[in-house]
């Protein structure tokens, strides 16, 4: 069945947030002027939090440093339930594009409900899922959409990425696999054997075994202390040695996995030279080239994909996140190629979730015909201009990097010397602190990189150049409060 011929699918309107439910609009108005209006935030202790302490796992992490109890949202705002209002730059760790309750989300996913369509649905098709599927595809680039197929996993990205990891290994019949330091895949069993960082692992006693690290190119910290095209060169050379010389102790991989821009170690683009030089690594070698675009597919980094900014291509793209429009869903794009696991290799009860793959349509259509792509590069380009001058007059901020709407501010030790290459050390306690300030004003980040260091804003793509100017300006007051 064409996409053409489907007549009984769920409508949306994919058109801007004005001309949407009066309602809608009047919610973004009141919180925006609510949050305008604000005076500086104290955190007192709430029943919610209190019971969410006494009794969910300990495993629990955001609360522990954003004590919110949350109510509602519109957009790029949040209210908690002391009718407090904050600009969001967490979006669900980037999962939602489109900010909080957008109305064409929320029309299909009412639409969905009232059309009785059967919403668990394991793996068989329907129209919703049919449409899909060709919507993910549609924004992929038509070279790689050509020999694509695709698994539906479980709801999160880590299964997204096991199921990778399955596949090539059966594709290849081979089990090593070359993952980068810095790198953050998911928290399964198998997905955290490829996180650079050793405290999830510390607490297993031994991950499971396969998997060789390497340097990730951080111009910042270059691992070879080189930095900049030197640098680059180093960081292909010394993967060719490994993959060339019969004594360098590693077995021919699986796969290489990576992340184009690193999210949770720091958001550290990888230079697009460094990425072609690894393509074609891979491809001398014959080693299938995985990237986790969890975190910054769907527009996120100015491109619909942040591997298309160097101008290459995956054999193996996992998914997530903002796919699912706010709802779980994960999905493995690879080339056909590959597609030699037989029958219920990698299943899931939920691969099915019907509201998240029309949600997942809604919001791939609102991010094309609002070229929130584009939009997504002007304002990070706003937001960084604003952070780097920031960085002339604090010498507490390292270096402020990313790509669209994914960028980072690493926050160091200005007392401390620096490096040969003019790198100081991290300053965790800094970063808490200005992450709390944030709070205090009415501001939403999260921390990540080195030591938890670096401040990271992935705000909802919706965001407007107003409201990244009044994100800036609130960090500055942070960063200013937190130095004295």
């Amino acid at each position: 069945m064409s996409l053409s011929t489907v007549s009984s699918l769920p409508a949306f309107d994919p058109s801007p947030l004005s001309s949407r439910p009066t309602h809608v609009a009047s919610l973004a108005a009141e919180l925006a002027e609510r949050h305008r209006r604000r005076a500086l935030y104290d955190f007192d202790d709430h029943p919610l939090l209190e019971r969410q302490r006494q009794r969910e796992s300990n495993a629990r992490t955001y609360p522990r440093r954003l004590p919110l109890a949350l109510s509602r949202a519109q957009g790029v705002y949040v209210e908690d339930v002391l009718g407090r209002v904050f600009i969001d730059c967490l979006a669900g760790a980037g999962t939602l594009a489109l900010g909080h309750n957008h109305p064409a989300v929320i029309e299909v996913l009412e639409s969905t409900l009232r059309s009785g369509l059967p919403l668990h649905a394991l793996d068989f098709t329907t129209p919703v899922k049919d449409r899909f599927m060709q919507d993910v595809l549609g924004v992929l680039p038509v070279s790689v959409a050509r020999h694509a197929r695709i698994q539906f996993c479980g709801p999160t990205g880590a299964d997204a990425v096991e199921a990778a990891l399955k596949l090539v290994k059966t594709a290849t019949g081979r089990g090593t696999v070359l993952a980068f330091q810095g790198a953050y895949h998911g928290m399964t069993h198998g997905a955290l054997t490829l996180m650079g960082n050793l405290g999830p692992k510390v607490a297993l006693g031994s991950s499971l075994q396969g998997v060789q690290f390497l340097p990730y190119p951080y111009e910042y910290r270059c691992p070879f202390g080189l930095g900049g095209n030197a640098g680059i060169a180093a960081s292909l050379a010394y993967i060719d040695n490994l993959l060339s010389d019969p004594e360098s102790g590693v077995p021919k991989p699986a796969a290489i996995i990576l992340e184009a821009i690193q999210g949770e170690g720091g958001m550290i683009p990888a230079p697009p030279a460094w990425l072609k030089g690894l393509r074609g690594l891979a491809t001398r070698h014959d080693i299938p080239l995985i990237l986790d675009e969890v975190q910054s597919g769907f527009g996120r980094t100015g491109r619909m994909f942040a591997f298309e900014h160097a101008g290459i291509e995956p054999d193996v793209l996992v998914l997530s996140k903002a796919l699912g429009g706010g709802l779980p869903m994960s999905v493995v794009v690879y080339h056909e190629r590959f597609d030699t696991w037989r029958p219920g290799a990698h299943a899931g009860t939920f691969r099915g979730n019907q509201l998240a793959m029309a949600a997942g349509s809604a919001t791939i259509s609102v991010l094309r015909a609002e070229r929130l792509d584009a939009a997504a590069a002007e304002l990070g380009a706003r937001l960084q201009l604003q952070l780097a001058a920031l960085g002339k007059e604090l010498a507490c901020i390292g270096e402020v990097r990313g790509r669209g709407l994914m960028i980072g501010v690493e926050l160091v030790d200005a007392a401390a010397m620096p490096d040969a290459l003019g790198a100081r050390p991290a300053h965790s306690d800094l970063a808490a602190r200005v992450q709390r300030e944030c709070l205090r004003r009415g501001l939403i980040v999260e921390l990540g990189g080195r030591h938890g260091s670096v401040v990271r804003f992935l705000p909802p793509l919706i965001i407007t150049a107003a409201q990244i100017d009044e994100v800036a300006r609130l960090f500055g007051q942070a960063l200013a409060a937190s130095c004295q």
